[in-house]
This record gives structure tokens, C-alpha cells and sequence, in this order.
């Protein structure tokens, strides 16, 4: 069926898996004060790639010794935590993941992934690697280009209440040249970056290298995913890094036994 766009466009519910998290407007729908725990990090995220990104990379500051310690509080999306007055507070753009820094009589608010990764790495010297534009170069492409994996690819292939030819046709075109781009460079460098793994191993890994490894919308075989084996490759190296493993598990909204819920100590994955 063809569709005639109005001449002013208003709300209409979409359907589709996330149709209740989304609004024309920003700003709190309720009063809420955030959990706070004790230590300088507060984090408040959901184990999307997007939240992904952060809490492995705290627990990478962590594995190479670090003095970094932070509390993990669930964010649950689809439920509208990330509409509370606290949360819009600290993120007015209402999206996971958000953090409060009060280290040293500091208290700043970072949200965007990125902005969080790179605050975390200047503060403490560690992921920048050798070559600055050229990790800024990545870092930054990662965050241009997933949203078209995700709100795009993931989006119409995995969550819209049909499946509509034309945008899953666009968005798998432009998926598949993603890896494309992120294969031939990973056929040069060891790592995105150069020869060290920095922050944008840790941005593109979360989306990438989980799409390639299955975690992500079961689109493996429809993206043939399989052909990439250079993001295969690093993928597989980054999944068995031990901090990897433990990020993969803080703010999962699950049952399983691997999830943690809420991370407040480096004990809580033994317990």
C-alpha cells in the first residue's frame, strides 16, 4: 500500500517492538531520583551494543590495572526509566548509556558512548593508542554509521511489525558495506586503529563484531556475515578478552544466568 504523507505530520503509534519508548518531544514524563551507590562512577545503561561499549571498557581500565571502580544501575528502556526526571537530568536526550563522574570533586554528567569513552580514556592515559586521528577517524565512523545498522538494518529486519522490502533491501545494502569498509581495513591492521587496541576496537566491537559472531537480530546468514573474515577474525580475539566477558554481562535484562543486573563491586561476577 502506498503511503501519502500528510501535509503536517502528527503522532501516529507505529507498532513494532519499541513503538512505547518513542515520542515527538523530549523531557521527563515522571518525577524519579536515580540510584546512587558509593563509588565515584555512576553508570545507569542496558546492555544494548550502545551500553556495551561503556561498561566493558570500565572493566578493561579495571584488567590493566586502573584505580577505576563504578556502580552499574539497570536501565530498563522498555519499561521508561529513561524518561524520569533524574535520569533526563543526567541525559537529556533520554538515551542509555549515561554516566556521573564525581571522581576528584568532579561532578560531571557524560552521555553519548562515545563522549564516555573518550572522557574515560583521557582521564586515564589508556586506549588512545599511537594514532590519534586515526582512532578518532573510527571511533567516529562507528558512531555515524550504527545507526544505520541498528535504527536501520535491526530495525526493519528485526522489530517492525511487517516486513517491508524496500527499507530492509536499503538498510542490508548498507550494513554489508559497512563490513565491507571495516574488512578491508582489518586485512591491513591488527587492530582499527594501527597496532593497538583502543577505544575504537571497544565502540565498533559492541555492533560488528557481535553481528558477525550472531548476537544481533539473527541476520547472520541473511548478511552472510561469514564472508567478512577479517572482522571475524578480531571479532573472535575481542570476545575472548576477559574484560570483554565481564562487560558483556553488567545491565543485561535477563534471567540467564550469565547477566548481572547491576554491577557495585568486582565480586559480584563470582557470586
Amino acid at each position: 500500500m502506498t503511503y501519502t504523507p500528510p501535509r503536517v505530520w502528527t503522532p501516529t503509534s507505529s507498532g513494532g517492538t519499541f513503538a512505547s519508548t518513542n515520542r515527538p518531544v523530549a523531557g521527563p514524563t515522571h518525577d524519579e531520583d536515580l540510584p546512587v551507590g558509593k563509588h565515584p562512577y555512576q553508570l545507569y545503561s542496558l546492555a544494548t551494543p550502545n551500553g556495551v561499549k561503556v561498561t566493558v571498557m570500565f572493566e578493561e581500565l579495571i584488567e590493566a590495572g586502573h584505580p577505576v571502580e563504578y556502580d552499574a544501575w539497570l536501565i530498563q528502556i522498555g519499561e521508561g526509566d529513561q524518561f524520569g526526571s533524574g535520569f533526563v537530568d543526567v541525559n537529556p536526550n533520554s538515551k542509555i548509556p549515561a554516566l556521573f563522574d564525581r571522581t576528584d570533586g568532579l561532578n560531571a554528567r557524560v552521555f553519548e558512548s562515545g563522549a564516555i569513552l573518550m572522557h574515560l580514556a583521557e582521564r586515564y592515559g589508556a586506549f588512545l593508542g599511537d594514532d590519534r586521528p586515526e582512532m578518532l577517524s573510527w571511533l567516529f565512523w562507528q558512531m555515524g554509521s550504527a545507526p544505520f545498522l541498528g535504527g536501520g538494518f535491526g530495525h526493519f529486519y528485526a522489530y517492525a511489525p511487517e516486513k517491508l522490502e524496500y527499507p530492509i533491501n536499503r538498510y542490508a545494502m548498507e550494513a554489508k558495506r559497512q563490513l565491507d569498509v571495516l574488512d578491508r581495513r582489518l586485512e591491513e591492521v591488527e587492530w582499527v586503529a594501527g597496532d593497538a587496541y583502543t577505544i575504537a576496537d571497544i565502540a565498533i566491537w559492541p555492533w560488528y563484531g557481535q553481528l558477525v559472531l550472531g548476537r544481533l537480530y539473527e541476520a547472520g546468514e541473511f548478511l552472510d556475515v561469514t564472508s567478512y573474515g577479517n572482522v571475524m577474525e578480531w571479532a573472535k580475539r575481542i570476545d575472548a578478552r576477559p574484560a570483554v566477558q565481564r562487560g558483556r554481562m553488567v545491565n543485561r535484562n535477563s534471567d540467564d544466568p550469565g547477566a548481572l543486573r547491576e554491577r557495585h563491586s568486582r565480586d559480584d561476577f563470582t557470586k
